[in-house]
């Protein structure tokens, strides 16, 4: 990726969960039986999808939703919250009875984790749910589309037409899933959990997991695994191969080298890359790519108030990043301070920039 412009208006549609959450800020997580009071408490929309699509909408991308919800107190919340950030809903169907999603969300201020107890909506949705005329609609006019992975019978329907209309789709992987398969198969772009690559694959090592995916994956241009704190990790799958007499690089030794790279000193977002190679994963096979570490910025404790939805607003940022052709080096930095602002504020929502905002300056320069 190369030749920034500034993607206004761009139109992303994403097909996914919403929900509300109810955040919970405790001094400790409780014991069996303890009853303990909260610290702070909010109430904020929720789910992979309206979280990826509110960041790309707060950083100046148009995005369209298709999802579910039933016409309770929650679901109208839901469709506020998302209308007040610019993310157009007239996708979501809304069922006249039923419940929509919500989400228990324990932040622990000792750890900065948080535990999540979710409530599925429903009645759940089905294709026939999304008519032909609406789901064209959608992609009308549409630059990049979104799964995270959840409402998989219809969101297979909309990878297919997407994939007809030769619109590039990016999926977030969180974990395992009924219907996941089907899914990644037909997507371009990959941004993962931490677990998933070696869950999904069976492989010894995230590198070898990386390897072993874009092998699985043939249309798959980049996977992305985020890594929390530890920043993240990506393999590029590239055009120009690499011959196959040239020297293959083991991946697991690689990312040791790449990793004696970091510069500890330094707090904000970096990236490290390897030249383009054949990279070997034993046991697995080879493939002609370029390996990149990303690094999280340094969050001081006293800032660092919740993680919930910071991979979300990765994933958001990169369907910006992807939109306005940002150089990969870029892509990663970008992500990983949009994510960082996220965690500075209590829920998946409130921390969220704007491409206006300071925070993001030096992308703008």
């Amino acid at each position: 990726m190369s030749g920034d412009f500034l993607p206004e208006n761009s139109i992303v549609v994403g097909c996914g969960a919403v929900g509300l959450d109810l955040l919970a800020t405790v001094a400790a997580f409780p014991q069996p039986d303890q009853k303990i009071r909260s610290t702070s408490f909010k109430t904020q929309g929720g789910g992979n999808t309206g979280n990826a699509l509110t960041c790309a909408a707060r950083l100046g991308l148009k995005p369209r939703i298709i999802s579910k919800i039933a016409d309770d107190t929650q679901g109208r919340r839901i469709l506020d919250e998302l209308q007040a950030d610019g993310v157009d809903t007239s996708f979501i169907v809304v069922s006249k009875e039923g419940t929509s999603p919500f989400t228990y969300i324990i932040v622990d201020n000792q750890t900065k984790s948080r535990t999540c107890l979710h409530t599925p909506g429903f009645p759940p949705m089905k294709p026939a749910d999304l008519t032909e005329s609406s789901l064209l609609s959608a992609l009308n006019g549409t630059k990049i589309a979104y799964l995270d992975g959840r409402l998989h019978e219809t969101a297979l329907v909309v990878a297919h037409e997407a994939v007809k209309k030769n619109i590039p789709i990016l999926m977030d992987a969180e974990r395992p899933r009924e219907g996941l398969d089907d899914l990644i198969k037909v997507v371009d772009y990959v941004v993962c959990a931490a677990q998933f690559p070696q869950v999904w694959t069976e492989a010894a090592t995230v590198p070898k997991a990386l390897v072993s995916m874009l092998l699985r994956l043939p249309k798959v241009k980049f996977v992305i695994v985020t890594l929390g704190k530890d920043g993240c990790i990506m393999l590029e799958r590239t055009a120009n191969e690499v011959p196959s007499t040239e020297e293959e690089m083991d991946v697991d030794q690689l990312l040791e080298s790449l990793e004696t790279k970091k510069n500890a000193s330094i707090n904000i977002p970096t990236c490290i890359s390897s030249s383009v190679t054949n990279l070997r994963a034993d046991g697995i096979g080879t493939i002609c790519g370029k390996l990149y570490i990303g690094t999280a910025e340094n969050i001081p404790p006293y800032e660092l108030i919740d993680t919930t939805g910071a991979g979300d607003a990765f994933a958001g940022a990169v369907l910006y990043a992807i939109c306005a052709n940002f150089a990969t080096e870029k892509m990663l930095c970008f992500a990983a301070n949009v994510a960082a602002a996220k965690c500075r504020a209590l829920g998946a929502r409130s921390g969220l920039p704007r491409y206006n905002d300071q925070c993001l300056a030096s992308f703008r320069e």
